[in-house]
């Protein structure tokens, strides 16, 4: 803890709350908190959502940059020749690689690189080089094999390690010199399924893998150029792990930990010892990957079933940004019932993609979602209120409208007394269980208070509308923007009567907002259009909407849970015509702070 007589100086200010306003490096003291806080403009270390590939495929190679990627290869199933390049937000179709494989090892950049070996299904020593247009077969690697690892450039390439004719894993290590293959010194430890980086031939990184099915590997290994030397291990021993970076500043990611259990673990590499930082998404295996420790890709994969996801990794991500976090357990849309903040949320009901309707009900910690217990009438279009110990959901459609409410305790849903009026697309904020406000919906302008027992009806939204934004606020002082027909109108409530405010930029439906009267944050939801689904965000500060930076996946009807404009969760919802389980964290306001006395 600090001291407070020992930092506190000229440029150090005394406020009672947080000034407005803060500039970027303005340090003050709350009084009423006993923090030290400073505006920063960065945080460290997490993933986002990337632009999707046209084929799904794990197994593939990879070269290039975070912005200027190339993916070739891999399992889709069948095995496949596709490449794409990725230019920082969306791939493109070019043309494939002559021998079509999976698992094969990679060098290069976005416009000049070499794929070698992999399975066809035997392993092959095939060799191709990439101009930016096409691909041309050159002189195959000495020793035929899949699982290789790569690094260094199409003229002057490393291949290394992976698994032989006969299932023999292998250390050996071979040098291209823009035109042939020579063999150098193996690896210490012969292995496949591993992940290997680095910028030259001279100098690469070796780490993960396996040597058959018992012993996975958190060995690490270094080449100087001459020959491997062992250094320290992973944190997490892990195979069908992906890399990125050199061998003094690299990047670990997915992958299968013992047991065959699929993980998002991520490590960076400072040359001398691996650390743990933020996982991927979602965890995955056989990923393809490329760029450094500090701006990294991985794409393709397997969750299970082999995806076309991209993730990007960024070590200072500045504020004012979604990132990506862990993955609802049951994919949903029509996600009206959600409550809590972003660390403690709850979202339950909505629609899967069999499709039918949901009583799931789950919470996120700040990193993953766990199943709870569920509803007792599965519904969507509900309306949702309170934290992730005390909460309540109201109405909706089981198909009919229904009037249904339910209480949570922490544990469990316990059916208590019903709204007046039955009704979907409603809207709902409340602080706990037995206070909470219930608003519009199909077709409605009716506002109903409750009180822990009972409903009443209260003064009515001076404009009925349904596939209303969630809300934001509580019983007593409340905020609801958006809604059907398409319409950018907010609204305020007081506790006795609702007063129109400033308007949406956008005008959208079956968007979602959380966080306070005075300080909101409202995303996703559809315009009207085709296809319609938004990626904008705005933040409220009481007065006005500000544009602000977009979710990564265009969505509606998802849920949302936040404690103001400056930090909050968006989940699930309509991703397309299916159902989605991908999470965003929002980091709004960059205020950093440390304890004092």
């Amino acid at each position: 803890m600090t001291e407070y007589k020992g930092i506190k100086g000229g440029k150090v200010q005394n406020y009672d709350t947080d000034p407005g306003t803060p500039y970027v490096g303005q340090v003050w003291y709350n009084q009423n908190l006993g923090d030290l806080r400073v505006r920063s403009t960065t945080l460290t270390s997490a993933w986002a959502s990337g632009g999707n590939l046209n084929t799904a495929r794990d197994q593939s190679g990879g070269a290039g940059t975070q912005t200027a990627a190339l993916a070739f290869g891999g399992f889709s199933p069948p095995y496949t020749g596709a490449t794409e390049s990725y230019n920082g937000s969306s791939w493109t179709e070019l043309n494939d690689l002559n021998d079509a494989r999976s698992d094969l090892g990679s060098a290069g950049t976005q416009t000049s690189a070499l794929a070698f070996g992999g399975d066809t299904p035997t392993p092959t020593g095939n060799t191709e080089t990439w101009n930016g247009t096409s691909w041309t077969e050159v002189n195959d690697l000495n020793t035929a094999r899949e699982s290789v690892e790569g690094a260094g450039t199409q003229p002057a390439a490393l291949a290394f390690g992976g698994l032989a004719p006969g299932s023999v894993r292998v250390g050996n290590t071979e040098t291209w010199n823009g035109t042939s293959w020579t063999e150098v010194n193996d690896m210490n430890t012969a292995r496949r399924t591993f992940a290997g980086c680095g910028a030259t031939n001279t100098a690469a990184l070796a780490f993960g893998g396996e040597d058959g099915p018992v012993e996975v590997y958190g060995k690490t290994e270094i080449w100087n150029g001459t020959s491997w030397f062992e250094v320290n291990d992973l944190n997490t021993a892990v195979r069908n792990n992906t890399g990125a970076g050199t061998n003094t500043a690299a990047l670990s990611f997915g992958g299968l930990i013992a047991g065959g259990t699929r993980t998002a673990n991520t490590e960076t590499w400072n040359g001398a010892t691996w650390t743990e930082v933020n996982d991927l998404s979602a965890a995955k295996h056989n990923l393809g990957g490329n760029g450094t420790n500090t701006a990294a890709l991985a794409y393709g994969g397997s969750t299970g079933s082999i995806t076309n996801a991209t993730e990007e990794w960024n070590a200072n991500y500045a504020y004012g940004v979604w990132v990506t976090g862990g993955s609802m357990n049951t994919a949903r849309a029509s996600l009206s019932g959600s409550a809590g903040i972003t660390t403690a949320a709850l979202a339950f009901g909505g629609i899967d993609n069999s499709p039918a309707l949901s009583a799931d009900t789950e919470l996120y910690n700040g990193t993953a979602w766990a199943e709870l217990n569920n509803m007792n009438t599965a519904r969507r279009f509900n309306g949702g209120a309170g934290t992730s110990t005390s909460a309540l959901t109201f109405g909706g459609a089981t198909p009919p409208l229904t009037a249904i409410t339910e209480s949570w305790n922490g544990t469990s849903w316990t059916e208590v007394a019903d709204l007046n009026s039955s009704r979907r697309y409603l809207g709902g904020v409340g602080t706990d269980n037995t206070s909470s406000l219930a608003f519009g919906g199909l077709p409605s302008a009716l506002t109903e208070s409750w009180n822990g027992s009972s409903w009443t009806e209260v003064g009515d939204l001076n404009t009925a509308r349904g596939f209303l934004g969630t809300g934001a606020g509580t019983a007593t002082a409340a905020l609801t923007a958006g809604g059907s027909p398409v319409s950018a109108l907010t609204e305020s409530w007081n506790g006795t009567a609702w007063t129109e405010l400033n308007d949406l930029n956008l005008a959208v439906q079956q968007n979602a907002i959380r966080g306070t009267q005075t300080s909101a944050l409202n995303s996703g939801g559809y315009d009207g259009g085709s296809p319609g689904q938004q990626t904008g965000t705005e933040s409220w500060n009481g007065t006005n909407w500000t544009n602000e930076n977009g979710m990564s996946v265009a969505k509606q009807g998802g849920g949302q849970s936040s404690g103001g404009n400056s930090s909050a969760l968006a989940f699930g919802g309509s991703q397309g015509p299916a159902a989605g389980a991908a999470t965003e964290e929002w980091i709004g306001d960059g205020i950093i702070t440390e304890t004092v006395n």
